[in-house]
């Protein structure tokens, strides 16, 4: 099983991204995470732009959904919803709606912030947009708290609770992945 893993932090030593890596050492045997690099590069959604030729860098994101079998995305919280470029991201993923690559994509979302929640309003947000996108949400969360302390040096986490929330909902991840190659939505 390919993981297409998605940070919605732009930032060089994001806590998402970190929590997405913790991820790639907690997936079930014969499943791998690909970290997806390319966020910062998409540019502003616009219909007016759509209009004339969809840019690379969407394209490339894109093409990456499609050719994963799951989707784990890490969102941190700002103003407590989803960031604006992770939102842009999947705006631009959306179009045109009939053949959208989440469309029967089973995906996944966690957090992780600085403060007590962990996120829980953005993780809300982003799986109730991509419930609209006709994605196989796993309905399970994961928040990660006071970040900033959550991880050991060697990238694990350090509360082994929630190291073990992120191996079930993995779990989950992967069923979901395995239940999708058997009934494959409706595009």
């Amino acid at each position: 099983m390919r993981v297409l893993g998605i940070s919605g932090s732009l930032r060089r030593g994001s806590h998402n991204t970190s929590l997405l890596r913790a991820a790639a050492t907690a997936l079930p045997p014969a499943a791998s995470l690909d970290l997806y690099r390319g966020l910062a590069e998409i540019p502003p959604y616009s219909e007016d732009a759509e209009a004339l030729e969809e840019p690379a860098a969407a394209a490339r994101l894109k093409q990456a959904l499609r050719a994963a079998d799951a989707v784990l995305f890490a969102t941190p919280e700002y103003n407590h919803s989803i960031p604006g470029q992770l939102k842009n991201a999947i705006d631009w993923v959306s179009r045109p709606v009939a053949g959208n690559p989440l469309a029967g994509k089973p995906v996944a979302v966690v957090g992780a912030s600085t403060g007590t929640f962990g996120a829980v309003w953005a993780q809300a947000d982003l799986r109730r947009v991509l419930g609209a996108l006709r994605a196989r949400v796993v309905d399970r969360e994961l928040p990660v708290p006071y970040a900033a302390e959550a991880f050991a040096a060697d990238g694990s986490l350090r509360d082994r609770e929630t190291a073990a929330e992120l191996a079930a909902l993995l779990a989950d991840l992967a069923a979901e992945a395995s239940a999708a190659e058997l009934t494959p939505a409706a595009a």
